[in-house]
C-alpha cells in the first residue's frame, strides 16, 4: 500500500547516538555512491555536456546506459573518453566497481550490479520496448540502497520511471534533466509525473550537484549529538506542520545527512544555523522525510485479499439509500487511492447495483496531493494497470495516462 513516510518506532525519544559499525565490517565512509545515468535519443550529447564540466574527485563510480542498436559494435568509449579525466570502459561480467570510474553498456545486453561488481544477462524481451535503464536501477537499488544515485537525461519513451522509484524508496537520489534542456523530453517528463524526483536541473547544474553530492558522501559520517538532532526535529515541528520524533532513529540520520550532503553542510552545527535562518532549506528536509513512493496495486496480495474477501461483501450488503464510503489515510500521489476506487467501481457494476462511491483521500504532504488531484501519471504505469482497466479508467496523452472522469469524479483530496 502507500507508504506517507517510514514507520514510526515504538520509542518516545529516538534520537540516540548510533552505534559503531560492528568489527569486521566496513564503516559507511569506506563505501562511496554509484550514479546510474539513462538516456536514449539525445543521450549522447547530454552525457559529453554533463562531463564536460564534472570534475575529477567525486569518488563516484558512474554507470552509464543508452539504449544502443544490439546488431551494431559501440564507439561510446571513444565517443567520451576526451569528455572526461575519469577512466572510460565498457561494462564486463564480473568487472568490480572503482571509484573514479566510468562504466558503458554494451549492446544487446542487460546490466546489473551485484556483490560490488558488474554482471551482463541477456534481455528476456524478444519483441516490444526494452527497458534496460528501469532493469539496472531496481539492483542498484537493491545492491546499494542510499549509495545509489539515478540521473535520467535526454530520451524518449519512459525508460527508467519504475527503477527511480526502487532508488527513491531505499533512500536514493534521483535526478532528472530539465525537459526544457533536454533534446527529447520524453523520459525526463515521464519521470517527473511519478512525483518520487528529488531534483529537476539543466545538465550544467546536474554535475555540480553530483560533485557536491559526492565529496560530502565521502567523508565519515558527522556525530549528530543527541541535543543537536533534537534541535532539528524541534524545529521541524515549530516551523513547519510536521513531527517526526517518532521517526526510526536511522532514518531521521540518513535522511539528515542526505540533505546536508545536497546543501554542502559539512557539519550538523552549521546545518542547523543555516535551518534557523533558511525556511526553504527547513521546508526541503521535511519533503525528504516524508518518503512519497507508491505504485498502483503495489502489495499485490493486499489487494487480491480486498477483491475476494472485502470489497463484494461491502457493496452487497450496503444500503442503496446512501454513499458507500472509503478513506485512504495516506494517498501519497493517488495511485492507491485510484486502485481501491477502481475495483470499487468494478465490483458494483458487475452487482448491479446502483451506490455512489465515495473516496475521502488525505496526505500531509501538500505537493503530493496536487500531483493526486490531476491524475496524470508516466506511462510506465502499464506495468502495473492491466490493458482493461487502462482502457477503461484512463486516457492517454502522449507518454502519459490521465484518469477518467468517471474515476477523477469519485474521490475528494485533501492535505
Amino acid at each position: 500500500m502507500a507508504r506517507q513516510g517510514p514507520r514510526q518506532a515504538r520509542t518516545a525519544h529516538p534520537l540516540k547516538r548510533r552505534s559503531a559499525p560492528r568489527r569486521g565490517s566496513p564503516s559507511r565512509h569506506d563505501n562511496f555512491p554509484v550514479v546510474g545515468l539513462g538516456a536514449s535519443a539525445g543521450g549522447l550529447d547530454a552525457f559529453r555536456r554533463l562531463l564536460d564540466v564534472l570534475p575529477a574527485g567525486s569518488g563516484m563510480a558512474f554507470i552509464l546506459i543508452q539504449h544502443l542498436d544490439p546488431t551494431h559494435a559501440s564507439m561510446m568509449v571513444d565517443l567520451l573518453a576526451g569528455h572526461t579525466p575519469l577512466k572510460v570502459q565498457q561494462a564486463a561480467e564480473g568487472m568490480p566497481l572503482e571509484r573514479e570510474h566510468i562504466y558503458l553498456i554494451p549492446p544487446g545486453a542487460y546490466l546489473s550490479i551485484r556483490g560490488g561488481a558488474l554482471r551482463l544477462s541477456e534481455p528476456s524481451e524478444r519483441h516490444g520496448a526494452r527497458l534496460p535503464f528501469d532493469f539496472f536501477l531496481r539492483s542498484l537499488a537493491e545492491e546499494l540502497g542510499e549509495r545509489a544515485i539515478c540521473v535520467i537525461l535526454s530520451g524518449t519513451g519512459g525508460d527508467g520511471s519504475l527503477g527511480l522509484k526502487a532508488v527513491k524508496e531505499k533512500g536514493g537520489l534521483v535526478i532528472v534533466q530539465d525537459p526544457d534542456d533536454a533534446e527529447y523530453d520524453g523520459m525526463p517528463r515521464s519521470a517527473i509525473l511519478t512525483g518520487a524526483v528529488d531534483l529537476v536541473l539543466p545538465v550544467g547544474k546536474i554535475s555540480e550537484i553530483l560533485a557536491k553530492y559526492g565529496r560530502r558522501k565521502g567523508l565519515a559520517p558527522d556525530d549528530h549529538p543527541p541535543d543537536r538532532l533534537t534541535e532539528i526535529v524541534d524545529l521541524l515541528r515549530t516551523k513547519t506542520s510536521h513531527d517526526f520524533s517518532l521517526y526510526k532513529p536511522g532514518t531521521l540520520l540518513r535522511r539528515i545527512e542526505r540533505r546536508m550532503a545536497l546543501a554542502g553542510a559539512d557539519d550538523s552545527g552549521g546545518y542547523l544555523d543555516r535551518l534557523r535562518q533558511d525556511p526553504g532549506e527547513l521546508e526541503l528536509l521535511a519533503k525528504d522525510l516524508l518518503i512519497n513512493v507508491t505504485s498502483f496495486f503495489r502489495d499485490s496480495s493486499a489487494f487480491e485479499f480486498l477483491v475476494n474477501e472485502v470489497i463484494p461483501d461491502l457493496v452487497h450488503r450496503h444500503s442503496l439509500d446512501r454513499p458507500l464510503r472509503v478513506w485512504v489515510a495516506g494517498c501519497s500521489t493517488g495511485e492507491e487511492t485510484y486502485s481501491l476506487a477502481m475495483l470499487f467501481l468494478e465490483e458494483i457494476a458487475a452487482a448491479k447495483r446502483n451506490i455512489k462511491l465515495q473516496v475521502f483521500a488525505s496526505d500531509v504532504d501538500e505537493e503530493a496531493v496536487a500531483l493526486a488531484r490531476e491524475g496524470r501519471y508516466s506511462g510506465a504505469i502499464a506495468a502495473d494497470v492491466s490493458p482493461a482497466r487502462l482502457a477503461r479508467f484512463f486516457t492517454q496523452e502522449d507518454h502519459s495516462y490521465r484518469v477518467v472522469p468517471e474515476l477523477r469524479g469519485t474521490v475528494v483530496f485533501t492535505t
